[in-house]
């Protein structure tokens, strides 16, 4: 085997090939183990099925069926547990069987790893960036009461007065983008904010509106966009640094008709419970009180309706979220987004609308097999519509509650948002994107061919 084939090492590629070896070895093993086991595999499918059904109907039924729904979910735990004591009938494999388990998964994640992993100046996962200065009049937006009080729990005023950044404090009665755009008058040439996602998106706008670099300050509560842009949310403190190191990085953002968000925009369920106004003190209660109304036997289909990729018609959906850049729903970076650069809107949606379906659905998730659900619609693309027959839907935009006009546009604007990151970020993003593996690319590694590349 030559050393080095269309610039690929030769120790990467037999790191690809061992490691679909070993995933290969792996998958067999467990096989093995479940057709040993098949009675028990069989019995704990049933249960997670009876057990989905009781959950149903214990959150979207009240009266007799609310109780029955009690029942079967008891009943469904029940047999899922017998099915376990089944399983690990002959205790004495189990340790073995699971270090097997164990030994196989690690050696085929690290050669994994280490057949993709990026190379400086070749890497296929490299992030989108450009050299920059530090900017001379950088301002930063903060909300005093976001994340429980971060901006002043760490200090992020005296931080940004010894970087040399102009604050300005959000306060009762003041207009977020109004006070943005008063900064950007006043010659700011780098904005950012300290806040929630919702203040992101907004203050990100502004940033791509007047074509000026964004800095990201992680003093939110969740803080979803900083996670997936691989910063540190639990220092806020050190997203400061953006300003300073000044490594600039582009990223996409998504528009839903004129406005930007930054992570998703969710419509169905989710969305309606969140206009409540007891939503933010009593989250659970108002759920719970809420969603009998939502999904009972007596309540009416939602009013979302929308055309697949493939143009199947999908009406009365209960879930749909639509995101700069496709989620991750694998057992690695769940509910998470690997990249923020893939020019793609992620879709996914629910329209199961029986507690039967909704348990045919979890069942063939617990197998790997969602997909095959026609209750399961999940797909990436560049521009996507919702309608309605109302000609208006609830919405929550990166978490805040709205009522939007429909049609619904929502389109991805492919690197449109400048950034400014603190120094390292970017080979957390190429490291972080370097998750995403298919066998393609291993296959591709282990011919001498870079990932997307062609063959030497």
């Amino acid at each position: 085997m030559p050393s080095n084939v269309s610039g690929v090492p030769s120790s990467r590629r037999w790191a690809a090939i061992g490691a679909m070896i070993f995933s290969a070895t792996l998958v067999v093993v467990i096989v093995a183990f479940l057709v040993h086991d098949i009675g028990a595999v069989v019995l704990a499918l049933a249960g997670v099925f009876v057990a989905v059904v009781g959950g149903w109907w214990v959150a979207t039924e009240r009266g007799a069926l609310h109780v029955l729904g009690w029942i079967a979910a008891g009943l469904g735990l029940a047999v899922l547990v017998v099915a376990v004591l089944l399983a690990v009938t002959g205790a004495e494999n189990i340790g073995l069987r699971l270090t097997l388990f164990g030994i196989l998964f690690a050696l085929a994640l690290f050669l994994t790893r280490f057949a993709v992993r990026p190379s400086k100046g070749s890497s296929p996962h490299a992030v989108p960036r450009r050299p920059a200065s530090p900017p001379r009049r950088p301002v930063l937006m903060c909300n005093p009461w976001s994340g429980g009080g971060k901006v002043e729990k760490f200090g992020l005023l005296e931080l940004a007065s010894e970087l040399g950044v102009e604050t300005v404090l959000l306060d009762h009665g003041l207009d977020l983008e109004q006070l943005a755009r008063d900064s950007v008058a006043r010659g700011a040439d780098c904005i950012g904010m300290a806040g929630g996602d919702g203040s992101q998106a907004l203050v990100a706008s502004i940033a791509v509106e007047h074509d000026l670099p964004f800095v990201c300050v992680s003093a939110g509560t969740r803080n979803h966009f900083a996670l997936d842009l691989g910063l540190d949310r639990e220092d806020p403190r050190s997203t400061m640094y953006a300003y300073r190191d000044a490594v600039e990085r582009r990223v996409d953002y998504a528009t839903v008709g004129d406005r930007l968000f930054v992570n998703n925009v969710s419509l169905g369920v989710y969305a309606t419970i969140v206009q409540e106004d007891s939503y933010r003190d009593a989250k659970l209660e108002t759920t719970k009180s809420r969603l009998p109304d939502l999904l009972g036997t007596q309540a009416e289909p939602f009013d979302l309706r929308f055309t697949t990729p493939e143009g199947e018609e999908v009406d009365g959906a209960f879930v749909v979220m639509v995101s700069n850049n496709p989620y991750t729903f694998g057992p690695m970076d769940v509910a998470q987004r690997r990249r923020l650069d893939s020019g793609k809107l992620g879709v996914f949606a629910v329209s199961a609308p029986t507690g039967a379906a909704a348990a045919q659905l979890v069942t063939l998730s617990a197998v790997g097999q969602r997909k095959r659900s026609p209750y399961w619609h999940e797909f990436t693309v560049d521009e996507f519509e919702i309608r309605s027959r109302s000609g208006s839907v609830l919405a929550g935009v990166d978490g805040e509650a709205l009522e939007l006009p429909t049609p619904l546009v929502f389109r991805a604007h492919p690197l449109g948002l400048r950034m400014l990151v603190p120094e390292g970020n970017l080979e957390l993003a190429e490291a972080r994107k370097a998750r995403d593996v298919k066998l393609r690319d291993l296959v591709a590694v282990a011919r001498g061919v870079a990932p997307g590349g062609d063959a030497g």
